[in-house]
């Protein structure tokens, strides 16, 4: 009998620390979640009683703010964006009827006052002394209004950052939309944000990886003749140069100058699936990208196969054209403009990728910083004497290659244009990727613009010298 009570009480005990495990782990560490959870309105009503924080352009201009209505229990706060569509990707939305997005939700703890992840155990009853934090963006409103301009309502993407810092200045996606609007044309808005979660054919943009992979290995340099010949077969499939042009033997700059298709290709083949694909994952592809914005509003750039799956070094894809920017039967190369972006802006920081940011600074509604956002190194790309060199490289693309129409006056601009051919190749996905200046980068872009009938060159490479005389000058001639 007494061991049957003891057992009884052995089993209670189990039962009792079980509960109490399962209740605290949701107190306390599954809160978060049950919080962020999109289908839980319950945070957004009990926030309505708290003023969020302002969010701000880097030059100080508000770009979302609240409204108070009602008084005393029953006030309320509603959030009004002055901007209108400038900053819609980017900024996102909060409203109690249709959740969040962007920085709004990427940003949400700080513009609500939250002081720490417990706090949201305590979130209604310390709502009604709580007051958001104002978040001050990296967004330049001169570069994003240039953006926006110069897609003049072509779908596609701009995106602009610093390559010392990681800043992003630009991040425009087309179709945009007014946040105001969200609330009452949910259905009728296009919220996708093309910058960060589409993913794109780069076509020849993605030579500058292949490039970097081929110059910091060692085993080749860019003085290398390669034949340059057109046709090649390629994986026993033969490839043609753009026009069917014959380079013949040819040399790695000059290759890059003039977009060489089949040297490219034999490059990739040389290097191998795991070399090209080590230097992808440190330029930052196969994984979502480190920025201060929601994960589900992100897209992982690489190799994919059919079913969408992102392949690694393992998987048996056709090296020679995803070096090209292209892919076969067992993958295609698929890209964001915001991941490409960092490519360019880690060939302008010396072979050094910097975590990509949205946010400088936080600060109370007391005057003091809760958090600034300093630059961070992401990782090392490759040695600062390969990046120097394919920098010259890209230079001589601008200088007298196919990517002339983002030349600056009195300002050297590094570049690589592209060109992806789609829905069956009777429309492009026009390219241009680079940085300025040369000797000292400031900033770098990708431009891409879809469904376009003309090349990288052509379509994209001026919209981002559009985008770079608004950010760093240099539109005099």
């Amino acid at each position: 009998m007494n061991r049957q009570i003891v057992q009884l009480f052995g089993l209670c005990t189990l039962l009792f620390a079980t509960l109490v495990a399962f209740t605290s782990w949701w107190t306390v560490l599954g809160a978060k979640d049950l919080e962020t959870n999109a289908n839980n309105r319950r945070p957004l009503i009990e926030e309505q009683r708290i003023p969020r924080g302002l969010i701000l352009a880097r030059d100080g201009s508000v770009l979302a703010r609240s409204v108070g209505r009602g008084s005393g229990s029953r006030r309320t706060f509603t959030r009004t964006y002055p901007a209108g569509p400038l900053f819609s990707h980017a900024i996102g939305y909060n409203f109690i009827s249709k959740g969040r997005a962007g920085l709004e939700r990427s940003r949400n703890d700080q513009l609500v006052g939250k002081e720490s992840e417990f706090g949201s155990i305590f979130s209604q009853l310390q709502s009604k002394d709580r007051e958001g934090q104002d978040v001050t963006t990296t967004l330049d409103p001169r570069g994003q209004r240039a953006a926006l301009a110069a897609l003049g309502g072509r779908k596609g993407s701009i995106v602009a950052m610093e390559p010392q810092t990681g800043r992003v200045r630009v991040m425009v996606s087309v179709p945009e939309y007014n946040p105001n609007d969200v609330p009452t044309r949910f259905k009728e808005l296009s919220l996708l944000n093309r910058a960060t979660q589409s993913q794109y054919p780069p076509g020849s943009t993605f030579k500058v990886v292949t490039a970097a992979a081929a110059l910091d290995s060692g085993k080749f340099n860019p003085q290398s003749i390669v034949d340059g010949s057109s046709p090649r077969p390629v994986s026993g499939v033969p490839l043609a140069n753009s026009g069917g042009q014959d380079f013949g033997p040819i040399s790695l700059t000059d290759a890059l100058t003039n977009s060489v298709n089949t040297v490219w290709a034999q490059v990739g083949e040389r290097l191998g699936r795991g070399t090209l694909v080590n230097y992808m994952q440190r330029f930052g592809f196969n994984q979502d990208p480190p920025l201060d914005y929601p994960d589900s509003q992100m897209s992982a750039s690489g190799v994919r196969d059919e079913r969408g799956r992102v392949l690694d070094g393992d998987g048996g894809f056709d090296v020679g054209r995803v070096a090209i920017g292209q892919g076969g039967s067992e993958g295609a190369i698929l890209v964001s403009p915001l991941q490409m972006a960092m490519v360019a802006a880690a060939v302008g920081n010396g072979g050094k990728l910097m975590r990509p940011a949205l946010t400088e600074k936080v600060v109370g509604k007391d005057g003091r910083v809760k958090e600034r956002v300093e630059p961070e190194e992401q990782s090392t790309v490759m040695s600062e004497k390969a990046a120097g060199m394919l920098a010259e490289m890209m230079g001589n693309v601008v200088r007298e290659g196919t990517g002339t129409a983002a030349a600056l006056s009195g300002i050297d601009v590094a570049g690589k244009t592209g060109t992806a051919e789609v829905d069956n190749a009777t429309a492009n996905q026009a390219w241009f990727i680079g940085f300025a200046p040369i000797d000292r980068p400031r900033m770098a872009v990708a431009v891409t613009i879809e469904r376009t009938q003309g090349q990288g060159g052509t379509e994209a490479a001026p919209l981002a010298k559009r985008v770079l005389e608004a950010l760093i000058g240099g539109g005099g001639g």
